[in-house]
């Protein structure tokens, strides 16, 4: 007879817990792609700007960034923008019509822990942006011969952090979004300026005015950590690839998404 010990019951225990978070994951990728509108134009809708972009700068270079060519910059700000998409914009707006539509609070009900609902979830959106990123690094490199990242590691470390802030960030937008009627205008809009002003579409010299008001949300910080270490070889040789104080902010903003997501998270519809 034998008699199992408690380090053998938690590490099953453990075992068990990652294989229905797995099963859950599982389910909310093929739901993802049982919409194949939706999760086409989801993936898509950053290549097809990255093409667009790239092919209308052509060999002009950015002399404020190391006459770094502006495909150079594309490729790891359209890597920066497949997280925020996945993380923040859509899965804000999901979260919001499944509370509406009652689903998350069914789901509540199941006999799958709460937590593991959600892990399930936040991981299904990360694996969307890891497929984003996988496929804009390698329409860089084999479209238009670009060459990076130029440090992995710092560059890796932004990816994780980035969706980790993000994520956080989308479900605390989605408390505040009142009905499913107003989640894509609201979500969508804030996404999209936010862009704008931080420099995707078009680089923004440091030290100008909208680059100050732009450093003040995480939108700006997320494609700098990204670009620096992806870069790193076309910039001045004191530059470091660890984008400390970029990581930083975009941290804070993420422990500040989680507080409102703590305060008004809400699993019934809200009437009224």
């Amino acid at each position: 007879m034998t008699i199992s010990t408690p380090q053998k019951t938690k590490s099953f225990q453990g075992l068990s817990d990652l294989r229905l978070i797995g099963r859950q994951v599982r389910f909310e990728q093929l739901s993802f792609w049982l919409n194949p509108v939706g999760a086409l134009f989801t993936i898509v809708f950053s290549i097809v700007f990255l093409v667009l972009l790239g092919s209308t700068a052509g060999k002009s270079t950015i002399p404020y960034l190391g006459n770094i060519r502006y495909i150079q910059y594309y490729v790891p700000g359209f890597v920066a923008y497949g997280i925020m998409s996945s993380c923040f914009n859509i899965q804000a707006i999901t979260l919001v019509n499944r509370r509406e539509m009652g689903l998350l609070k069914r789901l509540r009900l199941s006999p799958l822990p709460t937590w593991m609902l959600l892990a399930a979830i936040f991981l299904n959106a990360m694996i969307v942006a890891i497929t984003q990123v996988v496929i804009l690094l390698l329409a860089g490199r084999f479209g238009y011969e670009v060459h990076g990242p130029g440090s992995w590691a710092p560059f890796i470390l932004g990816i994780v952090v980035g969706m980790l802030s993000f994520t956080a960030l989308g479900v605390g937008i989605s408390t505040l979004v009142p009905n499913a009627d107003s989640a894509g205008p609201i979500v969508s809009i804030t996404f999209f300026l936010l862009v704008a002003l931080s420099g995707l579409w078009f680089p923004i010299k440091a030290g100008s005015g909208l680059a100050t008001f732009a450093n003040y949300f995480p939108v700006r910080h997320l494609i700098y950590a990204l670009l620096t270490p992806f870069d790193i070889h076309y910039l001045p040789r004191d530059t470091s690839p660890w984008a400390w104080h970029d990581l930083l902010v975009i941290g804070i903003w993420g422990v500040a998404g989680v507080v409102v997501a703590l305060r008004r998270w809400e699993w019934s519809p809200r009437r009224g």
